[in-house]
C-alpha cells in the first residue's frame, strides 16, 4: 500500500431511515434537542435543500448506493427489485481501492437471500443486520433460526428475544407505544455498537488501511417506540402540531386513499400530537448514537482524516395535512437531513444548493481522490464544501409509484410542481413564500406561466433520462380516479408483524 493510499481520508456514512429533514436544532427545529448532530453541523455543512430521489426505502436506497436514479440501476419506483450488476456500488467502489467497508444496521437490499445462500451485500467486507424482521418474515416466521437477522439473534443472546414488537405495535402502524426493551438493547443503540466493535476490529487489523462504515439506524421510521425514558422527553402538549391544508384544492390522491385505507383519519389530533413527541424521541436517542460514534472518532484520533455524512433514505410526513409515513412530494416525506464534515473543509456552513442521494458516491470519490470509472446521474458538489465556484444544477426531481399510479415532484428552490397520474392531479407550491406547503396554487392564474414552465422542464427530464412511461404523444397521463369513497379501513393494512 502506497503513502497515498494510507493517508485517504476514512468515511463513515450515517443513515437514518424515514427521518424528516427539519427536525434538528441545527435546522431550525423548535422542539427537537440534536447535541451531537448540531455538534456534526457546527464542524461541518448543512444542506437545507436535500431530497430523496424516490421518498420510499428500497429505491432511494439503491440511488445512495449506486450514484443513479433508481429506473436506471435496476430497482422500480417503490419497494421492489434489485440493484443490477452492472452498477457501481459504494461499498464495493472503496473495497476496491484499498479501504475495507463495514456495515450496521438496515441495508434493505432487494431481493432477500435465503439463509441457504450468500447476503447481498453489494460489496460490503463484513456486515451486521438489523432488517426490522423482513428477512424473518420470509424465510423464519416464527423466530426460530440463527443467523438470519443479525439483531435478532443478539436480543435472544440477551433475554429479550420477541420483545422487540412486544408493545404490538406493527411495523407500519401509526399508534405510539415505548419500547418494552431497555434503552441498551434498543436497535439504535445496537447498530451503534455494532459498528464501534467493528472499528475497533479494523484499529486492531486493519489500521494501515482507510476504513468505509455504513452506520444504518433503522429509526426514526414506525413503529413509534422510543425506549424509555425517551418517550416522555418531549411533552405532547407542547409539540408543534401538524401543518394543515390552507385550500380545497386536491392532493396528492394516493396518499389520501392511503389514509383510507390505513385509518389516519380515524386517529384524535391528541393521538397526532403524540406520535410526534415519540418520534422526537426516537431522534433524541438515535443523536446520542451519533455522540458515540463521533467521540470514538476523537478519542482514537480519526476525527481529523475522517469524512462524517449524516443523511437519511426519505423524510415522515408525521401528520402533516393529516398524512403519515413517506411516498409523497411534501417536504416533510421528500426532504432528507444532509450534514457533512469533511478534512480541511469548511466549518459551521449551511447551503440552500439542490442536492440528492444521487451525489452521495461521486462526492465521496471525489473527497477521497478517487476517480469514478463511469458517469452517474450525481454529481460533486465536493467543491462547495470547499469554498469554491459550483455548478449545481437548476431544480431536483423525485418520483414515486407504477402505472397507473405514478407521481412526480420537480423543484427549485422557488417552486415546487406536483403531477399525479391518478386523476391528473396537478399540484404547485410558492416554496418561497409558503414553505410549509400549505397552500396549493395551481388554480391561481397569476402562476399559470411558472406552472407550465415546470411542467415542461419535468417532461422533458422525463425524455432525457428515458422515463416515459408516464408520457404518451409527449403530455403527461391521466387515468381515472380510483373510487376513492369506496376506500375502506383495513385492518391487516398497519403492517402488524409479530416481529
Amino acid at each position: 500500500m502506497t503513502a497515498k493510499e494510507i493517508n485517504r481520508p476514512n468515511i463513515v456514512v450515517i443513515c437514518a431511515d424515514q427521518m424528516r429533514g427539519d427536525t434538528m436544532g441545527c435546522a431550525g427545529h423548535p422542539v427537537v434537542d440534536t447535541p451531537n448532530l448540531d455538534r456534526l453541523a457546527a464542524c461541518g455543512t448543512l444542506f437545507d435543500n436535500a431530497y430523496t430521489p424516490c421518498p420510499v426505502c428500497v429505491p432511494a436506497r439503491a440511488t445512495l448506493t449506486t450514484g443513479n436514479y433508481p429506473h436506471k440501476c435496476g430497482v422500480a419506483k417503490v419497494n421492489r427489485g434489485g440493484i443490477t450488476d452492472d452498477q457501481l456500488k459504494l461499498a464495493g467502489y472503496f473495497s476496491r481501492h484499498g479501504y475495507v467497508s463495514y456495515a450496521a444496521g438496515k441495508l434493505h437490499y432487494l431481493p432477500y437471500s435465503s439463509p441457504e445462500t450468500p447476503r447481498v451485500l453489494h460489496g460490503f467486507d463484513h456486515a451486521a443486520l438489523a432488517e426490522s424482521g423482513r428477512v424473518l418474515s420470509l424465510f423464519d416466521p416464527m423466530g426460530e433460526k440463527r443467523g438470519i437477522e443479525d439483531y435478532h439473534d443478539y436480543l435472544h443472546d440477551t433475554g429479550w428475544g420477541g420483545y422487540a414488537r412486544a408493545h404490538g405495535v406493527g411495523n407500519n402502524d401509526i399508534h405510539p407505544a415505548p419500547s418494552v426493551l431497555p434503552s441498551e438493547h434498543y436497535v439504535d443503540s445496537w447498530v451503534c455498537s455494532k459498528a464501534l466493535d467493528y472499528l475497533d476490529l479494523h484499529m486492531s487489523n486493519d489500521k494501515n488501511k482507510p476504513f468505509f462504515a455504513f452506520i444504518s439506524f433503522p429509526k426514526p421510521h414506525a413503529p413509534y417506540d422510543p425506549p424509555r425514558p425517551y418517550d416522555t422527553l418531549y411533552d405532547p402538549r407542547e409539540v408543534p402540531a401538524p401543518f394543515e391544508q390552507r385550500d380545497t384544492l386536491p392532493r396528492t390522491p394516493t396518499k389520501f386513499r392511503e389514509g383510507i385505507i390505513h385509518g389516519w383519519n380515524l386517529v384524535s389530533p391528541e393521538t397526532h400530537r403524540v406520535t410526534r413527541a415519540y418520534y422526537y424521541g426516537m431522534i433524541s436517542f438515535q443523536d446520542k448514537q451519533v455522540g458515540r460514534i463521533l467521540d470514538f472518532l476523537e478519542k482514537n484520533g480519526l476525527a481529523e482524516n475522517t469524512i462524517v455524512i449524516y443523511l437519511a433514505d426519505h423524510g415522515e410526513m408525521l401528520g402533516d395535512f393529516g398524512f403519515f409515513a413517506k411516498s409523497c412530494f411534501y417536504r416533510g416525506s421528500v426532504n432528507i437531513p444532509m450534514i457533512i464534515k469533511a478534512p480541511g473543509m469548511a466549518a459551521g456552513d449551511r447551503s440552500d444548493a439542490l442536492i440528492g442521494l444521487q451525489d452521495v458516491l461521486p462526492t465521496l470519490a471525489s473527497m477521497a481522490g478517487l476517480p469514478l470509472d463511469r458517469d452517474v446521474d450525481g454529481m460533486d458538489f465536493s467543491p462547495l464544501l470547499k469554498g469554491e465556484s459550483f455548478n449545481e444544477r437548476d431544480f431536483y426531481v423525485s418520483y414515486f409509484g407504477d402505472d397507473p399510479r405514478q407521481s412526480y415532484m420537480i423543484a427549485d428552490k422557488e417552486y415546487k410542481y406536483i403531477y399525479s397520474q391518478v386523476g391528473g392531479t396537478e399540484e404547485f407550491y410558492d416554496l418561497a413564500n409558503d414553505p410549509e406547503e400549505c397552500s396549493n396554487i395551481a388554480g391561481i392564474a397569476k402562476y399559470a406561466d411558472a406552472m407550465a414552465e415546470k411542467r415542461r422542464q419535468l417532461i422533458d427530464w422525463m425524455i432525457h433520462n428515458d422515463d416515459t412511461s408516464i408520457l404518451h404523444d409527449g403530455s403527461l397521463l391521466k387515468t381515472q380516479k380510483e373510487g376513492l369513497e369506496n376506500c375502506k379501513f383495513e385492518v391487516n393494512s398497519l403492517g402488524l408483524r409479530w416481529y
